[in-house]
């Protein structure tokens, strides 16, 4: 067991303001979800098939292959991924200049002004435009909650104080699923794609179900509003006082002098101007990025979310019916949360290390078992059980602690930069993954796939062993001197 000194100061305000900054993982996973609900809605009332044969005649579309139906409605459920990956890439930038707070304030209203706009789009080409907003504000929130929460938290709670934005993000998507399902009207038995169109959720159901997210996004933006900007971002623009004065209110006057000192000393070593792309191609840096992005990668990789993602696939070809797959789905949701849960009581006591290779030998192991029981027509139970047992030990861990110290290995200085390369790599391998399966199912079948992830997982825990130090329980300036060593 990994222990770590406790914290004395202002817990209740440091559990607050780390909430708030969190809740951009809330709208994260409600953002994410949401269009699942909507799609047997909208896309009757946008009528894809008349798209597709409108977007045939220009051979730009054709060139793209978004001149079918399945083209159509693979574009408007991935095209967020886009923005994702825009919001990813300049969110560091962004926030090493105009600051954290800022930025987080930016995110809540690209969240709440695109939630309303997505949801009351006149055709398919302002849901499409909208959507990449969306995904634009994801692709911040992913990078900036995290990397707030661990720049503000004592080290001894930041541990736990991280992983409460994937607990948030995992109540995101249940809060959505349960919105939806609050929203939608019972659609008749064999409605056709016409009836859908014509009925209330078809002209106005999906649109609800988007535009409920803004009331979310609003109470973030306003919260965002009143917390304290980061520390250490504020020392690097010279304001210490400033600094100061928000460590006082976090752990008292003795704690703010002690970590004001560490933070000064980091930045006068390094310089306090906002570091360039030549400072991220230098060696040391060049090998906490592989760092950072094999964990991204290893998250998206080991195969979870294609759970997640394709559970109906999966459950439905496991032999079971629509409506116990609609029930296994939720399962899994309720499994997701209650072992975030488990992670947020660990991650600090345990260690990131150890839960890191934990996870990866578990869900390698449960993948090793869920190809097995598709190889011997075990399905039915096992493989729910086998699955369930994949999620629970991917929420323990890398779910989780891959933010946790994908927010803690970098240098203070590049933290802001080096996390949106290592955020922009775990949204590129999020669509890669999800772009693969249907053709790795179809030209593997389902159990070597699945083998397959499992052999990434076991990748994964050597490449945990060998590259990634223990940071639990040490403060950044700490972990940014040990790594330099």
């Amino acid at each position: 067991m990994y222990d770590t000194p406790s914290f004395s100061g202002n817990k209740r305000y440091i559990w607050t303001i780390s909430c708030v900054a969190a809740m951009g993982g809330l709208l994260f996973g409600c953002d994410w979800v949401v269009i699942g609900g909507a799609k047997p809605f909208y896309e009757p009332f946008f009528n894809l098939p008349q798209i597709a044969r409108q977007w045939d005649q220009h051979s730009l579309a054709r060139l793209l292959g978004l001149n079918t139906e399945e083209a159509l409605s693979g574009w408007a459920m991935s095209c967020a991924l886009l923005g994702c990956l825009l919001g990813s890439l300049v969110a560091g930038a962004l926030s090493d200049k105009f600051g954290r707070k800022k930025l987080l304030a930016a995110s809540a209203f690209l969240f709440l002004s695109s939630s309303v706009l997505t949801g009351w789009a006149a055709d398919f080409g302002q849901f499409v435009t909208w959507r990449i907003v969306g995904g634009v504000a994801i692709g911040m929130a992913s990078n900036l909650s995290p990397l707030y929460i661990a720049e503000v938290a004592p080290a001894s709670m930041r541990g736990r104080l991280v992983t409460l934005n994937q607990l948030t993000i995992v109540f995101g998507i249940l809060g959505a699923q349960c919105l939806n399902m609050a929203i939608a009207q019972k659609v008749p038995d064999h409605a056709t794609a016409l009836a859908i169109s014509l009925s209330w959720n078809g002209q106005y159901g999906w649109r609800w179900m988007f535009t409920a997210v803004a009331v979310p996004s609003l109470l973030f933006l306003l919260a965002s509003l009143v917390i304290p900007e980061s520390p250490r971002w504020l020392v690097k623009k010279g304001r210490d006082d400033d600094a100061r004065r928000v460590l006082a209110r976090i752990g008292g006057e003795t704690y703010a002098g002690a970590e004001l000192a560490g933070i000064r000393q980091n930045v006068s070593a390094q310089g306090a101007e906002r570091a360039r792309l030549a400072d991220l191609l230098k060696p040391r840096m060049l090998k906490l990025l592989f760092i950072g992005c094999g964990l991204a990668v290893l998250q998206q990789w080991s195969g979870i979310n294609v759970i997640f993602n394709y559970a109906e696939n999966i459950f439905k070809s496991a032999g079971f019916d629509v409506n116990t797959t609609l029930g296994f789905i939720v399962l899994t949701g309720i499994v997701n949360m209650a072992f975030t849960f488990a992670a947020l009581a660990t991650v600090d006591r345990w260690g990131r290390r150890k839960l890191m290779l934990f996870g990866c030998a578990g869900i390698a192991a449960s993948h090793a078992l869920i190809g097995l029981a598709y190889s011997m027509q075990w399905k039915g139970m096992a493989v729910l059980v086998f699955t369930l047992a994949a999620i629970g030990c991917y929420s323990m861990s890398l779910a989780p602690v891959t933010w946790v110290l994908i927010s803690e290995i970098f240098p203070n200085r590049a933290r802001g930069a080096a996390m949106s390369v290592a955020v922009s790599a775990l949204w590129m391998a999020c669509f890669i993954l999800t772009y693969t399966f249907p053709i790795l199912s179809r030209a593997f079948g389902p159990a070597r796939t699945f083998w397959i992830y499992g052999a990434i997982c076991a990748a994964g825990f050597v490449f945990v062993k060998l590259c990634v130090t223990e940071t639990g329980g040490k403060s950044l300036e700490q972990i940014e001197r040990e790594s330099a060593g």
